[in-house]
């Protein structure tokens, strides 16, 4: 086997598992719209779909890993048919996926709790400034308390699980993590 035909085996390789990496994150993503809130507060939930993204952002890069974001965004708002939650989630997950991708490039993608949990803290924060600009009030940021406290604890365990999945799945795609 030549030099390209390996390249093309390695890019389609990859290519079908940020495929699988993105039905995840939306059935996962689907999943937990289709609960419901676990606590009786709006606007908490517990990211699960974020684990993909942490995932796909340590295992394979940050470019991957906004792809798969973005799918999951416009894909799960399609099916949802709330495009107000397009405008909600694109904010808080690019702003997410940004904070991560900057931190574990800083840190060499080895405290992934740390991560998830700065992560969790900047996709508030981007529904927060997208909420601000939907209702016209800067009175949505008394709300950001709740929502921090929140994602430190979601965030903490979605980290956690993200560490479990990436030492097996490093294993599995035989890929590079730290």
């Amino acid at each position: 086997m030549n030099k390209a035909e390996k390249a093309n085996k390695m890019d389609i390789k990859k290519m079908t598992a940020l495929a699988m990496f993105s039905v995840i994150a939306l059935t996962i993503f689907t999943a937990e719209s289709m609960i419901g809130p676990i606590v009786p507060i709006p606007g908490i939930k517990l990211g699960l779909a974020n684990i993909v993204t942490l995932l796909v952002l340590v295992l394979y890069g940050p470019k991957e890993a906004v792809f798969v974001l973005i799918v999951r965004i416009l894909l799960g708002s399609m099916f949802g048919g709330q495009m107000i939650s397009f405008f909600y989630s694109l904010s808080g997950g690019i702003l997410c996926w940004l904070v991560m991708s900057l931190i574990s490039a800083l840190l060499k993608k080895k405290f992934l709790v740390l991560i998830s949990m700065c992560g969790a803290a900047a996709h508030n924060i981007g529904q927060i400034l997208a909420a601000i600009v939907i209702t016209h009030s800067i009175s949505v940021v008394a709300y950001l308390p709740v929502l921090m406290l929140s994602a430190m604890i979601t965030g903490f365990f979605t980290g956690l699980a993200a560490q479990v999945c990436s030492k097996r799945l490093q294993k599995i795609l035989r890929v590079r993590f730290f």
